[in-house]
């Protein structure tokens, strides 16, 4: 097997150390949840149930006709007091089925599968399985992986890369869930395979996690399909599914592909535990691991949390600030999204939360041309000649200048000397030329 080192990238500080070594804490069931009806990429979801109604942990609550979608479970038993406008991590305000916790442990948990029924399974069943689980991508982009493992006709998939770099500073919550869960994992990862059809498995871990692929090497001793290990080298962003495809294989997904283009599917290390537990104990998408950290929160943790418990609640489980942050960030300080209250809910793509007690934000001044935003840029784009059309609002020239190719590392901010938020204006650009896209426009 015969990897590229991808160009550009960065080295920033990592600042794991605050719980690399923490063991995940389960935190205990909260008095309410609140339930955005928007979770993932795709169709937002319908309701399925009304103010007043009694619902039972692991009962479906949402859903949609639509492909790109993935059912919401409830986490908790208890009664739902109302669909209500509530704060949302990305949105400002949705939508969200709010359920109060009557404390009865009631669940509705179905659709263990055994060894046998595992093996006996043809992908269609898989991935409808996958889908009322209510799946998606849990390394931030939340992706739904009932459609990532449904390649199209005339499209074949020969490998399945689990992405188990986690290269964004500060989060460590896939470091845990591969150390102490790494039995799920490879169930998950067995499953994965035979809904796509992949031939071989590789699991990327960077080499700065040596317990991980200590651990992880050895439990697929006696795995059923061919699958190894490959240590990354530390290099940000490492992460990306393009990047990670190209240090791992060689390959290049084409600009504007997909990395079934290059018969690769790619899946987080966390969804791959996700799936294998509920094969093995039947419970969906209601819970997920993630890392509250950062120089202001008194103890920071890695927690086993359900979907919907706000911030808030986390924040008072880990004995609060010491200082009040001036920066809260769902996500990493990287990819991150700048949070304004602590009353939004974690949903499916919350990775974590991290509270850094100064500002991260520079000041801006006029570019000096110095090209480091090229020189670091992963996708070999133009960063600077992108922010100047996007200020002037030629985004038709932005287009041209594969500005959609952007992956959002935010690698060019970091290096700038100017202090400019480079990937702020090429979000922006993005989204007007994918906006005038939708309308028929140029």
């Amino acid at each position: 097997m015969i990897g590229k080192l991808f160009h550009g990238g960065i080295h920033p500080p990592t600042f794991k150390d605050l719980t690399a070594q923490k063991p995940i804490k389960k935190f205990p069931s909260p008095d309410k949840v609140y339930l955005p009806l928007l979770q993932h990429t795709g169709t937002p979801l319908q309701p399925l149930v009304k103010k007043g109604d009694m619902v039972k942990r692991g009962q479906k609550i949402a859903d949609v006709d639509a492909f790109v979608t993935a059912p919401l479970h409830s986490p908790i038993a208890g009664k739902v007091l109302g669909i209500e406008e509530c704060p949302h991590p990305t949105r400002g305000k949705f939508g969200a089925i709010v359920i109060e916790n009557n404390g009865s442990q009631e669940d509705e948990i179905n659709g263990i599968l055994s060894q046998e029924e595992m093996e006996g399974m043809d992908p269609k069943s898989i991935q409808n399985w996958i889908r009322e689980g209510g799946f998606v991508g849990l390394g931030g982009a939340a992706f739904p992986t009932h459609v990532k493992v449904s390649p199209p006709s005339g499209k074949k998939i020969d490998t399945l890369l689990i992405n188990g770099a986690e290269c964004e500073p500060f989060i460590t919550c896939d470091h845990r869930v591969m150390v102490e869960r790494t039995d799920f994992i490879l169930t998950g990862v067995f499953l994965l395979a035979r809904a796509c059809g992949a031939k071989k498995i590789i699991i990327g871990i960077e080499k700065n996690k040596p317990d991980c692929i200590e651990r992880i090497t050895r439990n697929f001793q006696n795995f059923p399909l061919p699958i190894q290990i490959f240590p990354l080298p530390v290099l940000y962003p490492q992460g990306s599914e393009k990047h990670l495809i190209l240090t791992i294989l060689g390959k290049e997904v084409p600009p504007g592909g997909l990395p079934l283009d290059v018969q690769v599917v790619v899946s987080n290390v966390q969804t791959a535990w996700a799936i294998g537990r509920k094969a093995q104990e039947g419970i969906p998408l209601i819970e997920r691991v993630i890392t509250l950290t950062g120089d202001s929160l008194t103890n920071p943790e890695n927690l086993d949390v359900p979907i919907g418990v706000r911030l808030l609640d986390l924040v008072n489980y880990c004995g609060g600030f010491q200082v009040s942050p001036e920066k809260t960030i769902m996500g990493g300080p990287m990819t991150g999204i700048a949070q304004v209250t602590l009353e939004v809910p974690v949903v499916k793509g919350t990775s974590g939360f991290v509270f850094l007690r100064k500002n991260i934000t520079k000041e801006e001044y006029s570019c000096i041309r110095c090209g480091r935003c090229v020189d670091h840029c992963p996708m070999y784009l133009l960063p600077t000649d992108l922010v100047r059309y996007a200020e002037h609002g030629d985004f038709e020239e932005a287009k041209k200048q594969r500005a959609l190719d952007c992956i959002e590392c935010g690698s060019c901010s970091y290096v700038c000397p100017a202090g400019i938020p480079i990937t702020h204006y090429i979000k922006i650009a993005k989204a007007e030329i994918l906006l005038r896209a939708k309308k028929g426009g140029k």
